[in-house]
């Protein structure tokens, strides 16, 4: 499994705050129908939740496909961060115990997967779910969203899995 380093925390972040400049609908909007309007961040935060439990695999496809982003994204931010305001690039604070996933919270991921596949493909929201994934991937190990949102994700699947396969198998 990659580490998180600040460079990609900092792209994490980045993608989140563009994210939110992007969609955000003004003062009154918001006001008037607020339902409406936060619910216009579902597909980002569903992604992102899905980026989150894919960083979390151990292994196969989809964990190498998520190690990779991230190797890919702290480099990316490494790089801005040394040469865009003379940072030093470094992992980002200690390594994160986190929940792993069980057999059966791995194959819930695997089926996520496929609905987030299929959804970029055909849904209109295909840009957020793809930077909610990318967001998730960079953020899902860093130290704060660890211990805020992986591990009860972590454990919402393994459940989930184990409830599911314990019904149908």
């Amino acid at each position: 499994m990659t580490i998180v380093t600040f460079g990609g925390v900092t792209i994490g972040l980045a993608i989140l705050l563009a994210t939110i400049v992007h969609w955000w609908p003004g003062l009154k909007p918001l006001r008037k129908d607020p339902a409406r309007q936060v619910g216009a961040l579902a597909p980002f935060l569903a992604a992102w939740s899905y980026g989150v439990l894919a960083i979390l695999t151990v292994g196969g496809l989809v964990g190498w496909i998520a190690d990779t982003a991230l190797w890919i994204s702290n480099w990316l931010g490494d790089v801005a961060l040394v040469w865009g305001v003379g940072g030093e690039p470094g992992q980002h604070g200690p390594a994160v115990a986190y929940l792993p996933l069980t057999q059966t919270g791995g194959a819930i991921v695997l089926l996520m997967t496929v609905i987030v596949i299929a959804a970029v493909k055909k849904s209109r929201y295909g840009r957020d779910i793809k930077m909610g994934a990318w967001c998730g991937i960079c953020l899902g190990t860093s130290a704060g969203v660890a211990g805020f949102a992986a591990v009860p994700l972590a454990q919402a699947v393994n459940w989930c899995g184990g409830a599911l396969y314990g019904v149908v198998a």
